[in-house]
């Protein structure tokens, strides 16, 4: 029997609270507060859960995740699930029509959809950070973006407050087309979300015969499911498995965030011979699109001498530094990504620059502002 200590129960029904949880955090008068849920986080900041009638079914509901929500010209839209929302999002929403009727569309002409993992096989690296901002920041150069996670601690649900009604593993396992798994929560930003059962896909990938690497290839790719896209970014486990085996076989470029120290220089190295590896055994073309310093802290030596270790190795794909931000590691904790929760601060001065390097390498410059 765990002997909980008092801090680690929920202020508001007395649940167990993981040490981990995202509801933790101070006041502004610095007290502790400790939450099971988001309800009960709510609660302790004066907030009730929104409810809602479903524009489309009628049916009342709470709302708990960002694609039930959607601004249109006039005002703000409902749906109490994505099979409602994608009825309305058929057909362009009007501020007088009340429910809105779905009509055949010819299917939009394939994008050149750019693949990109990010990936180190060391962890405290700032990959989820960089998955997601990376992600939202090439949305807010009006790219169309979908953003995976491959990471069965499933932390891009988390920094983003939402949880898909299916999840990374029914895209490997099951097979289901995108529009079955990715939840649309930002304009032009869609993301597949993953918890544990991604363990569980590992095993199931582990048990098949042939073609267990290229699960993600095959969906996507030779189905067709994700040409409707501008860039898949997907944020991968720091390990070598399976999971990751499928996620570099999908990919085209690899960007790879490397803390300004020197352990996670050597994890860089170690991704390195993986891209070897991978390149040679299955007669693949992964490239580096960038190495991404973070944590970048310019009052050290340390961080510059880093940096120049970086530069002096891969020349040109070293990325403009993700500098040491309090606000980038806040916003998680608020559901939001950096441009959401504090647009003008230099984590999203950082990212929004990062993006501009990649998409001017890409000659997509009529996108950056």
């Amino acid at each position: 029997m765990v002997d909980l200590h008092e801090q680690d129960r929920c202020m508001v029904c007395g649940a167990a609270v993981d040490s981990d949880s995202p509801y933790r955090g101070r006041s502004k008068r610095g007290e502790l507060r400790v939450c099971c849920s988001k309800e009960c986080w709510d609660h302790t900041t004066g907030q009730e859960l929104e409810m809602a009638v479903c524009d489309v079914c009628k049916a009342s509901f709470q709302v708990h995740y960002a694609y039930q929500k959607a601004q249109g010209k006039e005002r703000l839209w409902y749906f109490c699930s994505t099979q409602c929302r994608e009825k309305a999002t058929r057909k362009p929403v009007t501020a007088t029509q009340t429910v809105p009727v779905p009509v055949p569309q010819a299917a939009p002409a394939p994008r050149d959809v750019r693949r990109v993992a990010v990936l180190n096989q060391k962890g405290g690296t700032g990959k989820t950070t960089t998955a997601v901002n990376l992600a939202a920041a090439l949305a807010e150069r009006g790219q169309r973006v979908l953003l995976v996670d491959l990471d069965g601690q499933g932390n891009v649900g988390v920094t983003l407050g939402i949880r898909g009604p299916r999840t990374s593993y029914h895209l490997l396992i099951d097979q289901l087309p995108l529009s079955d798994v990715a939840v649309p929560i930002r304009d032009n930003l869609d993301v597949v979300t993953s918890d544990q059962t991604l363990a569980a896909a590992e095993v199931r990938l582990a048990q098949m015969n042939q073609g267990r690497e290229r699960r993600l290839v095959e969906n996507l790719i030779e189905g067709g499911h994700d040409t409707e896209y501008d860039w898949v970014i997907l944020d991968c486990a720091p390990s070598l498995s399976l999971l990751n085996q499928n996620a570099l076989l999908y990919a085209q470029h690899l960007v790879i965030p490397v803390g300004c120290d020197y352990l996670s220089l050597a994890g860089c190295k170690q991704v390195l011979k993986t891209v070897q590896s991978i390149n040679q055994t299955f007669s693949h073309n992964l490239n580096v699109l960038g190495v991404l310093p973070t944590f970048f802290d310019r009052r050290t030596k340390l961080s510059h001498k880093v940096l120049d270790e970086l530069k002096g190795y891969f020349k040109g794909k070293v990325l403009p530094p993700i500098n040491t931000s309090i606000r980038l590691r806040e916003c998680p904790a608020f559901r939001k990504t950096i441009f959401e929760y504090s647009p003008e601060s230099s984590g999203a001065n950082d990212y929004l620059k990062v993006v501009d390097a990649i998409l001017q390498r890409f000659g997509v410059r009529d996108a950056v502002q």
